[in-house]
């Protein structure tokens, strides 16, 4: 497999959740810095022009965050990922779906590019200010989901690394204020071995 990825994106989620299942992949930079997400050679492997995206062994692309979690949870059923019960899957696709969809779109994307919701750069710190008032929300019914809990769902599941990427960029790229419950949770997060390795291989250890 080929994870599609650049380094403190997003895709740090999926790359911890491939180093938890085991998984023999190699890892692919797309420098998002500068533009390499545009250019026809990534276009021509996804055209949604976006990371993290998971090339198979067999050449079939997977995209977006949650269909990626769950297809490494599905076909790596012994890394117990997924969780057995019904009303818990459910949760971890609500759960996974807020945080990509809420979060990180509409919080963490109008903080680190201001510039795509601005009529005027005038205007950007209005966004920001915006943004983070998303993420605070989100983190604050985040740590309401954690309560007394190692993990979101009591046990590790790919809902803990949605979260993680999350609260790694609150706290070591934004140096935002998070609630006692997620900054709990990211250093629980960080004594995982494959969080380690995948902090490692890409520069953020």
């Amino acid at each position: 497999m080929k994870l599609f990825y650049f380094p403190n994106a997003c895709s740090l989620g999926i790359h911890v959740l491939l180093e938890e299942v085991g998984a023999t992949f190699d890892l692919v930079s797309i420098n998002l810095a500068q533009g390499a997400q545009h250019q026809p050679d990534f276009l021509a492997i996804n055209p949604k022009a976006k990371v993290p995206a998971l090339e198979l062994d067999d050449g079939h692309l997977v995209t977006e965050f949650p269909a990626i979690a769950y297809y490494l949870a599905r076909q790596y059923p012994d890394a117990n990922l997924w969780p057995q019960d019904l009303t818990s899957q459910t949760q971890a696709l609500s759960l996974l779906d807020y945080m990509i969809a809420t979060v990180h779109m509409r919080g963490f994307t109008r903080i680190f590019r201001p510039s795509m919701f601005s009529p005027t750069p005038s205007d950007e710190a209005a966004v920001k200010e915006a943004g983070i008032a998303v993420i605070s929300k989100g983190f604050e019914l985040l740590a309401a989901e954690l309560g007394d809990k190692d993990y979101l769902l009591g046990e590790f599941s790919i809902a803990d690394a949605g979260l993680f990427f999350l609260e790694w960029w609150a706290i070591a790229r934004a140096g935002l204020a998070v609630p006692p419950a997620i900054s709990a949770h990211l250093e629980r997060m960080k004594t995982r071995p494959a969080v380690q390795r995948a902090l490692a291989k890409e520069g953020l250890a």
